[in-house]
């Protein structure tokens, strides 16, 4: 594997970072993970544009310009030879005396990885996922912005290792609140039926959580087919009474929900149009690009 560090291309082994690094002693730095598909970096523009978000949030002046980010990402790209891939770019502080004060690192750490993208397993769309509602709340949006992708990530980890002790694949947050909110790496929905009438719900951002490209795509696919969309402030119970649900993220789109904690769902009828839906998305964009590309 051939990594992206600081300006330059370096192999796996040459990827070192120092024990000094502020986003290795304190977690002090900003991350993005992207899906490529066909050579095609899906949603590139918003997914710098929130870096920018993030590391505004941090005050942290990110080293290069956006032109120069996905310069650097497809060098990265065709540096492993590949075309369908996830990235994972990540800025720290950078390297600096022990000590929380920013301004004792002169400048940030720079790292693209990319690695060969495999699919999830068939069964998770076909059958679906199951989640738990751990004891793990999230973080209070007071004391850490959801909207900035964080290096600090002990809070997804612990309700992680929850999930994994009750054979969850993922775990459902709920805030200080006890709402629900999101969860380790994804967004959720579900659907409530009133009057024979489906209603997408999904928390809203007031709720603590990060607004998600696919959460945004997804929002959008629905209301263009006609769903109604609530974002609001739901319970437990909410989601219990739902006839569907389903998590999103950028590598595994719509993925269904089978079951969270002990009530089953099954994979309804609006999961199914709206993975068919993002999937078209999703050529849309891989063309609108390669017309551009050619212009260009």
């Amino acid at each position: 594997m051939k990594v992206y560090l600081n300006n330059r291309i370096v192999t796996e082994s040459d990827a070192k970072v120092s024990i000094f690094d502020h986003g290795f002693l304190y977690g002090d730095g900003i991350y993005e993970t992207m899906r490529v598909y066909d050579g095609v970096v899906f949603m590139l523009d918003e997914h710098i544009r929130r870096l920018y978000r993030s590391a505004s949030f941090i005050k942290l002046k990110i080293p290069k310009t956006a032109t120069e980010i996905k310069s650097a990402i497809h060098k990265t790209l065709k540096a492993n030879s590949l075309k369908n891939a996830y990235v994972r770019l990540t800025i720290s502080r950078g390297t600096g005396k022990i000590g929380l004060d920013p301004a004792l690192c002169e400048k940030p750490t720079f790292v693209i990885v990319t690695n060969e993208f495999k699919d999830y397993p068939a069964s998770f769309y076909k059958k679906g996922v199951s989640l738990i509602i751990p004891s793990v709340r999230r973080n209070l949006r007071e004391a850490l912005n959801p909207q900035i992708k964080s290096l600090n990530f002990l809070n997804n980890i612990l309700a992680k290792i929850e999930s994994k002790k009750k054979k969850a694949y993922e775990a459902l947050m709920l805030n200080s609140e006890g709402h629900l909110a999101e969860g380790t790496i994804c967004n959720v929905f579900f659907v409530l039926k009133k009057k024979n009438k489906a209603i997408l719900c999904t928390p809203s951002l007031d709720c603590g959580i990060l607004d998600g490209i696919t959460r945004n795509i997804v929002i959008e696919l629905a209301k263009k087919d006609g769903i109604a969309v609530k974002e609001g402030r739901f319970t437990k119970a909410d989601i219990s009474r739902a006839s569907e649900v389903f998590i999103t993220n950028t590598t595994m789109e719509v993925m269904p929900v089978r079951k969270v904690d002990f009530t089953s769902f099954k994979v309804g009828a609006v999961t199914k149009l709206l993975q068919e839906a993002y999937k078209e998305e999703v050529k849309k964009y891989l063309m609108r690009q390669a017309i551009e590309q050619a212009e260009y």
